[in-house]
């Protein structure tokens, strides 16, 4: 089995990334921002000097995880009750595709789109000049069913550091809340980045074991179980991997990744590659005695995974041209599979 590259960086302890954000001041958290308290504006944005940033945000401190969210970051925002869970943090500098789910005590937030500034906190050409690096809008994606969904969007991270977008979201009573969440860059992803070689991984397939065994899925599509990832790379034609448990989806991130994964492949059929490999090793115990009993794939770690859910789009030469941390809408894998079977003609 070939093992990830592992490129050359730093990363900020947890602990060290909190220092770092509320060592330089403390204020309150839930500051007003935009100068009109009467609209009722509030944001927990950090910034990196005790000083007013223009514009008004002046609080600077990272909202405490949840544990149950595991490793996709919690934020919530005392002043607005706005809750942000980022679904995206391996992240690297460069153009990023960012998700992240958002909620009240209404419970989720599905406006069709959300605009956004993004603030740099690094050394160097970004900051911390206080002032908004970046502007964009994020986009909301209903899950299947409409019963869930989240926000994407790109963000171009010109260097390592502390990061953060602060969102603008309108209320009913026509007032508009704003809630900032900071999460670090490191100078390198651990998962393949776009432009990387894909492992060349012996992932199981029928000849291995029966489906029971291959998935956690009430209705397993045995075609995404008839080569390894390996064997698809060496075919010479693109190949969608998904990597994900799709009878236990336990967080606000995941979703019906490996039911649209064989949508693309009836769609598809011919032109590229699909594969699914499982979260774990033993579904059939996980199935009877639950997620304690579960074995995780070796192949998790080693593509660099450290969350429950991925999908690449591998170009015929093995590399990557698309990652997607989290469930990623058909369209967007979709339109990333296009592009790469336009580009191999």
């Amino acid at each position: 089995m070939s093992a990830v590259r592992r490129r050359a960086g730093w990363r900020v302890a947890p602990l060290a990334l909190a220092m770092l954000l509320v060592g330089c001041s403390t204020p309150e958290v839930g500051t007003t921002v935009g100068g009109n308290p009467g609209r009722g504006v509030a944001s927990t944005a950090p910034t990196a000097a005790p000083t007013v940033i223009p514009g008004g945000v002046t609080a600077f401190r990272v909202p405490a995880r949840s544990p149950l969210d595991g490793p996709y970051p919690r934020f919530r925002d005392a002043a607005s009750g706005l809750v942000t869970v980022l679904g995206t943090p391996d992240l690297a500098p460069g153009t990023q595709r960012v998700s992240f789910v958002l909620s009240d005590a209404e419970g989720l937030v599905r406006l069709p789109a959300l605009a956004y500034e993004v603030f740099g906190f690094t050394s160097g050409p970004t900051g911390p000049s206080g002032q908004p690096v970046g502007r964009g809008v994020a986009t909301f994606a209903p899950f299947p069913q409409d019963t869930r969904g989240l926000y994407t969007t790109q963000v171009e991270f010109s260097a390592p550091g502390t990061w953060g977008l602060r969102l603008q979201v309108p209320r009913p009573n026509g007032t508009v809340d704003a809630t900032l969440f900071a999460f670090e860059v490191p100078a390198d992803a651990r998962a393949p980045l776009v432009g990387e070689a894909a492992p060349r991984s012996r992932s199981r397939t029928l000849t291995d074991a029966d489906l029971a065994q291959l998935s956690t899925g009430a209705n397993p599509d045995a075609a995404l179980y008839q080569v390894t990832i390996a064997d698809a790379l060496a075919a010479g034609r693109p190949l969608v991997v998904v990597f994900a448990s799709p009878g236990f989806c336990t967080n606000a991130l995941c979703g019906p990744q490996v039911e649209q994964l064989s949508e693309l492949r009836a769609a598809f059929e011919g032109q590229a590659s699909f594969v699914h490999v499982e979260l774990y090793e033993n579904p059939q115990a996980v199935r009877e005695r639950g997620l304690d009993a579960g074995i995780r794939t070796p192949l998790f770690k080693e593509w660099g995974l450290e969350t429950d859910e991925w999908t690449f789009v591998v170009d015929g030469t093995g590399t990557v041209a698309a990652r997607f941390e989290g469930f990623a809408p058909r369209e967007e894998v979709e339109a990333a599979l296009r592009a790469t079977l336009a580009s191999a003609r």
